[in-house]
């Protein structure tokens, strides 16, 4: 592995743009679930349908759309490495 990416200070903005993800996620999957009085979440059968389906499948196999939003996410994180790789 190239030592830019072995770099401390990239690793700390890579992981600052996940947790930027998974709050991102986290904030659209409790806005579609069902609150229950408990505090509890349910995912409506619907989503968990779509949602178990996506994990299951391949990315090859994923439709256009789906591809993008990975790729989309991936848009996040691939500055950061490119700069990385041109500073050496």
């Amino acid at each position: 592995m190239l030592p830019a990416l072995q770099a401390a200070d990239l690793l700390e903005a890579l992981a600052a743009v996940e947790h930027d993800r998974w709050s991102h996620w986290q904030r659209f999957m409790h806005s579609q679930c069902i609150a229950g009085e408990d505090g509890s979440l349910v995912i409506p059968p619907k989503l968990a349908e779509k949602w178990s389906r996506q994990m299951a499948t391949p990315y090859s196999e994923l439709s256009d759309e789906e591809k993008q939003s990975d790729r989309d996410q991936v848009m996040r994180y691939l500055p950061l490495v490119a700069e990385a790789i041109r500073r050496g």
